[in-house]
């Protein structure tokens, strides 16, 4: 929105801006945020930053220690339009008191990888475009407690509901890209659209996904690693907002039915010069060239560690199974949407020639995982990774229908969130190319996703209750 601080201070003056909210993400991917009065702000606040404890933040600083320096970065501002006064937000560098950059900030993580690019590929840029996938219901409720555990929704063009609001409700299987009357949610997804684009953030499209009970997705244009992880952050705290705004909930949870299609984020990548993609060969495989294939040999090879960054929940391990949508083998294809890994056969030309990386999910901590991805694939192309040689395919079979000696010859991805946490921890290398991932960020984020997996593995299920309470 700025590309100074002087644009950013004329402009508070002169559309009578009354709050400014610093906001800062934390391990787990949430924002947090302070409010400044506008008419105390000036220079200092975008030039040295604002003192913020972080030790409220799990995975960040101790309570003894836990003083900081937040620095708005003023190309990021955007008006919320979720405060009653005029409020104008802007993203934060964290940085220690003597103004180095803090190692366990996910956004500097994310900017050390994206400037190590240029070490492996000489003038290359990456561009990233991730489809987020989200449910809304109408409403949402759960608890746990010593004697309890619950969740309901309701979700009427399900047929969940106590209303007596006439309704169509779907009879199809599979309702992706549905129309209206059976898009209920249409005019909520347009509202959250509204408010993305007007924060700066170019959307593609967005529609119906396949979840009958209303699951939705939007995906933006390609931009920069870091501006598409703003982006990602933006967007869901404008659909959050929007929602709650119309009436309903959102929620990125990556299985919250059982039964019903799960929520991934699928990210679109490749390396540009010049307008030109850096993958394509009209002659390689899927318009693949060298340096392609090497890239998407670098994620797949290293998919179980970046499972363990990028499906960041216990919930997320729920997606994957048989017969449903969420890939289960490493191996990639041209427009094969069973594999890790796909190359858009829409896209097989000089200008748009990429990857399509189908595994994470929206607990990641997108900073995060946007840097893995990368880094995962510079691995790839500086070591001049064969996928086909590392037996990752390619395949243009659905593998789910082949015969189960056939599907045995693929590589399995971890399908519980343990053996994701210990594939990270011994194959972290890759992530410190650059000086992006410190040791000590990494340690930090297995601490605490141990604690939630334990967590959630000590608690009864309500499952257990009907298979084994009367054994």
């Amino acid at each position: 929105m700025f590309s100074s601080t002087g644009e950013a201070l004329e402009y508070i003056k002169k559309h009578e801006i009354r709050q400014i909210d610093v906001k800062v993400g934390d391990l787990q991917g949430r924002w947090r945020r302070m409010t400044y009065s506008a008419q105390n702000v000036g220079e200092r606040l975008f030039e040295e930053g604002t003192g913020i404890s972080l030790s409220p933040y799990p995975g960040y600083r101790a309570v003894e220690s836990g003083d900081m320096k937040v620095v708005p970065d003023v190309t990021t501002a955007f008006l919320d339009p979720f405060h009653e006064y005029p409020t104008l937000s802007f993203i934060c560098n964290m940085h220690m008191n003597d103004g180095s950059r803090y190692v366990r900030d996910p956004r500097y993580v994310l900017q050390q990888a994206e400037a190590y690019l240029g070490t492996v590929v000489p003038g290359a840029e990456a561009l990233f475009s991730p489809e987020l996938e989200f449910y809304i219901f109408d409403n949402a409720s759960f608890g746990v407690e010593d004697r309890m555990a619950y969740y309901d929704v309701e979700a009427p063009a399900a047929g969940w509901t106590d209303s007596d609001e006439p309704l169509y409700r779907f009879g199809m299987p599979r309702c992706g890209q549905a129309d209206q009357p059976l898009d209920r949610y249409a005019h909520v997804r347009e509202h959250m659209v509204a408010h993305i684009e007007d924060a700066g953030i170019n959307v593609k499209y967005h529609h119906h996904e396949l979840g009958t009970p209303g699951q939705m997705e939007v995906e933006v244009l390609f931009d920069s690693p870091v501006r598409t992880a703003d982006a990602m952050m933006v967007m869901k705290y404008m659909i959050k907002n929007t929602a709650v705004e119309d009436g309903c909930l959102a929620t990125f949870m990556p299985k919250p039915l059982y039964g019903h299609a799960g929520n991934g984020i699928h990210y679109h990548q490749y390396l540009v010069n010049g307008g030109k993609s850096m993958f394509y060969d009209a002659d390689g495989y899927g318009g693949m060239n060298s340096t392609g294939l090497s890239y998407l040999a670098g994620l797949l090879h290293h998919t179980p560690a970046l499972m363990g960054l990028g499906n960041a929940s216990t919930n997320s391990y729920r997606r994957f199974a048989p017969n449903l949508a969420a890939p289960m083998k490493l191996f990639f294809g041209v427009g094969n949407r069973s594999s890790a890994l796909r190359i858009p056969g829409y896209a097989i030309n000089e200008r748009e020639a990429r990857v399509e990386y189908r595994m994470p999910d929206a607990t990641a901590n997108c900073y995060l995982i946007v840097a893995a991805q990368l880094l995962a694939g510079l691995e790839g192309v500086a070591k001049a990774m064969d996928p086909s040689a590392m037996g990752y395919g390619p395949f243009d079979v659905n593998v789910y229908a082949q015969p189960e000696e056939e599907q045995a010859k693929l590589k399995n991805i971890p399908t519980e969130f343990g053996p994701a946490l210990a594939a990270l921890d011994e194959d972290r290398e890759f992530l410190k190319q650059g000086g992006a991932f410190a040791d000590e960020l990494i340690d930090a984020w297995l601490e605490v996703k141990q604690a939630e997996l334990i967590d959630v593995k000590v608690r009864p299920h309500p499952q257990e209750y009907m298979a084994y309470f009367d054994l």
